[in-house]
């Protein structure tokens, strides 16, 4: 995954009311273990007064699956596709630690289905760019998604697992429902 090709546009507004691009490049932070990461976007308070509030956050926050609390996280995501050469316990290993470099080991609640399952208390939107990747739930069989493909995720446990031969490129919009 080529994380430099991706690029974000953060409008803002001067201090005379004109609009103007605030951040013009590449992603604030960048996590990435092989073909799977994470590269932030953009976080905000789900305050009215925030609205204005030009800081980059990100730049300056630990890197975090979850929004904060009462905040909005829009990030980029990948998903590898499965290696079928790893045991289970390599891929429960790579798993753990995949989830507690982004402080969200308690996320991990049932993961009898799948190492990569979790459950976090927010409400998202997540947008498949490009590949294909099912959404694994708790029950019942995966759902098949492909490009433009939307979900509305409501803190449910689940997970994304790529059976394809190209890494998915994934969009989410996290909103705090803690």
């Amino acid at each position: 995954m080529d994380w430099s090709a991706l690029r974000r546009v953060v409008t803002d507004n001067d201090k005379g009311g004109r609009s103007r691009i605030l951040i013009d490049g590449e992603a604030a932070k960048i996590t990435a273990v092989e073909e799977a990461g994470l590269a932030e976007i953009w976080t905000a308070d789900l305050d009215p007064g925030q609205l204005y509030d030009a800081t980059d956050k990100l730049k300056v926050e630990d890197l975090r699956l979850e929004p904060a609390k009462g905040a909005v996280k829009v990030r980029w995501f990948t998903v590898a596709p499965e290696d079928d050469g790893r045991t289970p316990e390599e891929k429960e290993a790579a798993a753990a630690f995949g989830f507690a470099m982004v402080g969200a080991a308690h996320a991990r609640v049932d993961t009898a289905r799948h190492p990569m399952m979790h459950k976090t208390e927010t409400l998202d939107v997540i947008i498949l760019v490009k590949g294909a990747v099912d959404l694994l739930l708790d029950d019942g069989e995966a759902t098949a998604m492909k490009p433009g493909d939307v979900v509305i995720q409501r803190a449910t446990n689940h997970a994304w697992v790529n059976h394809g031969e190209e890494t998915a490129l994934l969009v989410a919009i996290l909103i705090d429902a803690g």
